[in-house]
């Protein structure tokens, strides 16, 4: 199987849609891939009934992992208002995998609201470690997160804010080159079914965005009205200061199936307390203060009873 490098500019002005985006934001070489709908499965979902959980998201604030609480079957951290912030993403196979990563339903690298299985994802060196810190703009350049209200936020830029307040990756181990064996002399060739030609995509059509962060095309559909407003109180992401971020894309061929899926929820303080996931904090008299102020007489006499 052919596969593909891009380098700086891409080549003829288009992209292959099966190719992935080298990352140098953030520490260590990142990449995504997209596949065609028409080459996944039809039962690419639902996930698998057995997930990987040694796979690992972290949510950075200076650099420092944001302490996670398990409640409802769910992952929450607290969001601090303004804080820039990266998701640093592990995987621990001994094989490449492909990564789509949302936030706030929003695909990190051009901005869409697909299935994980559509979306361009970035691919993880194995027992890698990548950072990604920012929304991919172009071949150059990045936007970086920052948590900020909804009303604020880039997916309330763009009309669409029916997912905010969650981060989600899923992984997608790469498949092992497929070995073409030589057919001897008058012995007849093997049959290919339909679930064979989904081993090997399809190459992408000339005309494709050539900007993996472009979001001219994305689709803008206002908020529908069983969803309230953005507010001014929720937390979101927001699109902020460009950094450089160059990216390259690859080829490769990827499994339909999930090997693992992780999902984190994000609320300002006053949030988590409405779901219960940390304590409310309720003020305490200090008694050791009220015993220390105490003393044993006062200069009066003994008040008469009411």
């Amino acid at each position: 199987m052919k596969k593909f490098l891009i380098t700086g500019i891409f080549a003829g002005g288009f992209i292959v849609s099966s190719m992935v985006v080298w990352s140098g934001l953030l520490q260590d070489a990142s990449a995504f891939a997209g596949q065609k709908r028409s080459q996944a499965p039809d039962n690419v979902y639902p996930m698998p009934r057995i997930i990987d959980d040694r796979f690992q998201v972290e949510v950075l604030v200076n650099g420092r992992p944001v302490p996670e609480y398990a409640a409802r079957g769910r992952r929450y951290i607290e969001a601090f208002e303004g804080a820039e912030y990266e998701l640093r993403i592990h995987n621990p196979l001994s094989v490449r995998v492909a990564v789509a990563l949302s936030v706030d339903g929003l695909n990190t690298i051009d901005a869409r609201h697909t299935s994980a299985w559509d979306a361009h994802k970035w691919v993880i060196e194995p027992d890698g470690t990548i950072e990604i810190g920012g929304w991919q703009m172009s071949s150059s350049s990045a936007r970086r997160f920052y948590f900020t209200t909804e009303r604020d936020s880039y997916a309330a830029k763009l009309g669409q804010a029916q997912n905010l307040g969650v981060i989600s990756a899923v992984f997608f181990r790469e498949r092992s080159p497929i070995i073409v064996t030589p057919v001897t002399p008058g012995l007849p060739r093997p049959r290919y079914e339909d679930r064979d030609r989904v081993r090997t995509p399809e190459s992408g059509s000339a005309g494709e965005s050539s900007r993996a962060g472009s979001n001219q095309s994305a689709p803008k559909s206002s908020n529908s009205d069983e969803y309230p407003a953005p507010d001014e109180e929720s937390a979101a992401t927001g699109i902020g200061r460009s950094v450089r971020n160059d990216v390259q894309w690859i080829k490769m061929d990827l499994d339909s199936r999930p090997v693992s899926d992780v999902t984190i929820r994000y609320e300002y303080r006053a949030g988590l307390v409405k779901l219960g996931i940390i304590p409310r904090e309720y003020p305490r008299p200090d008694v050791i203060d009220r015993r220390e102020r105490a003393r044993g007489f006062e200069p009066k006499y003994c008040p008469e009873p009411r």
